[in-house]
């Protein structure tokens, strides 16, 4: 394995699924405009409560991509 340097940042998924959906979410988002993405970190999860129940989720996570040569 060679050395790497790497950039993060945060984003923040949604779902009405669930956490993991949410994580997924943002993740496969990041994925469009953000190239090498190499490890997540959850950082936060929130929850929209409606009647009781869970009706939304947001996670926010930490994303660490390596800056290209």
């Amino acid at each position: 394995m060679s050395d790497h340097v790497y950039k993060h940042i945060d984003i923040t998924g949604t779902s009405r699924v669930s956490s993991d959906d949410a994580i997924r979410t943002a993740i496969k988002k990041a994925s469009e405009s953000i190239r090498g993405i190499r490890w997540f970190k959850v950082l936060e999860t929130r929850g929209y409560i409606e009647a009781g129940a869970v009706k939304h989720w947001q996670v926010t996570i930490q994303l660490g991509f390596t800056i290209e040569d």
